[in-house]
């Protein structure tokens, strides 16, 4: 099964959208997800602090800041 990650923090307007595209598809493509906030976590916030939201597929990013459904379902499926 595939493993979806996405490094968000409190109050990412863009991040809810992404974990909500996310969590939409979620069932039908059948993988894990897993929602890691950077806020407590001065190594992650360092590293991903101004791209948040930060999708990863089996732990190599994927996209920042938004998600496209279609590239990501493709992704998925590969």
């Amino acid at each position: 099964m595939r493993k979806v990650t996405v490094f968000s923090r409190t109050g990412c307007h863009l991040c809810e959208i992404a974990i909500d595209k996310i969590n939409s598809i979620k069932d039908e493509l059948n993988f894990d997800l897993e929602i890691k906030l950077i806020d407590a976590d001065a190594e992650l916030e360092k590293e991903f602090g101004e791209q948040v939201p930060v999708i990863m597929i089996d732990n190599k990013i994927h996209d920042y800041w938004r998600v496209d459904l279609d590239r990501f379902s493709k992704a998925i499926k590969s």
